[in-house]
């Protein structure tokens, strides 16, 4: 933080909750002048100097309601739990200190710390669940083509997942499983093509609505132009995704530079 404050560069952190931290959340509960921060969050603005820093420093305290039951360890040794019910007169907290020396309201210093952490949750799914790590090799070509492979087959299943279940991003930990457990089929019968898909888990049903959803809409788009290039058909799929992740209808206006670019790359 402090080689940042010299080069005037902006920084926002999560600070670890050592014992003077946790002193400092205790004055704050305390105090009870708590804001709302967003998505069930309350924060509380303050400053603190941490051993080994120079001067203070402004941090924002954020709390959110535990909600349902929580279950506690009264006993570390003996292993006795206790459950917290809900009934009961106690409420829990759970408790995170952003340290930064942004000028912004509270709320928007929340705000900014969640779309930090949605920014990292890519690249943590790309790295775990899809091996981005899982390559070594003192030869940075032959790293460079293993990493550029792995990005491309996760766009293009993610964009492929998105297009089946629009409302929501499902991760490839229980994507894959889910749309390619599968036992296909492919037969040719007096000059027609027929592929049969039997899935072979107990989500069947959910599978076939997301792969039905997904043959639909491509058919769909080859009728209403069936001269349709692959560079137009990359521009409905990230039309029609960007339309229902921001509820903008871009198909009723020209479409932004940067999707134009993506689709037509």
């Amino acid at each position: 933080m402090a080689g940042l404050e010299e080069r005037g560069q902006p920084y926002l952190f999560k600070q670890r909750l050592t014992h003077n931290v946790k002193r400092h959340i205790e004055r704050a509960f305390a105090c009870g002048a708590w804001h709302d921060a967003g998505q069930g969050w309350q924060g509380q603005d303050g400053e603190i100097q941490l051993l080994g820093w120079r001067k203070t420093r402004r941090i924002v305290v954020l709390r959110r309601p535990l909600i349902g039951e929580t279950l506690l360890c009264e006993s570390a040794q003996q292993l006795q739990l206790a459950f917290v019910e809900k009934e009961r007169p106690v409420k829990g907290y759970e408790y995170a200190v952003l340290v930064t020396d942004l000028k912004h309201e509270l709320g928007m210093i929340a705000q900014l710390y969640r779309d930090r952490g949605d920014a990292e949750n890519s690249f943590d799914e790309i790295k775990r669940q899809w091996g981005w790590t899982g390559f070594t090799t003192h030869d940075l070509k032959r790293c460079q083509l293993s990493a550029m492979a792995v990005a491309l087959v996760y766009n293009w299943w993610s964009l492929f997942v998105r297009l089946a279940h629009p409302k929501a991003r499902l991760e490839a930990v229980t994507a894959r499983p889910l749309l390619l457990g599968s036992i296909g089929e492919l037969t040719h019968h007096a000059g027609q093509t027929h592929l049969a898909i039997t899935p072979v888990h107990a989500k069947a049903g959910f599978a076939k609505e997301l792969l039905t959803r997904v043959s639909r809409q491509l058919n769909q788009w080859k009728r209403a132009a069936e001269q349709l290039n692959a560079a137009s058909v990359w521009q409905q799929v990230c039309e029609f995704i960007v339309t229902a992740v921001t509820g903008i209808n871009w198909l009723a206006q020209a479409p932004p530079p940067h999707l134009t670019h993506c689709a037509t790359s």
